[in-house]
């Protein structure tokens, strides 16, 4: 009975390091394939563009969804300067000290007005 995959064992054998390389850099061409084919079927669903903001939403989410620079939305969120880390519309709002409904209808309110008519 012939070995299964006898190029994987001389290559194993001849040049392990080289294999180890090649499988690890394949690993990761499939793992950012991936990610990129789930992002692109995401943001091309119809539902995903101009969405109402939600608490779990960071700002660069609510950017992307309404087309929007990050800096338009932080603005929009009064944020100057911007937050040096992701944060969500909930923590923005307990760190404003603003109760959540006032801010996402805010932010809706003002998205609704940049929105082309």
């Amino acid at each position: 009975m012939p070995a299964p995959f006898p190029l994987i064992r001389r290559l194993w054998r001849q040049h392990p390091v080289a294999l180890l390389v090649f499988v690890a850099a394949f690993v990761l061409v499939l793992f950012f394939a991936l990610r990129m084919t789930v992002f692109a079927l995401h943001w091309s669903d119809p539902g995903q563009r101009s969405v109402q903001p939600q608490p779990w939403m960071t700002p660069g989410y609510v950017a992307h969804s309404w087309h929007l620079p990050k800096e338009e939305v932080f603005r929009l969120l009064a944020l100057d300067p911007p937050p040096d880390r992701r944060v969500t519309l909930e923590e923005i709002a307990r760190a404003k000290g603003v109760p959540l409904s006032q801010l996402l209808d805010d932010l809706n309110d003002a998205l609704q007005a940049q929105a082309p008519r």
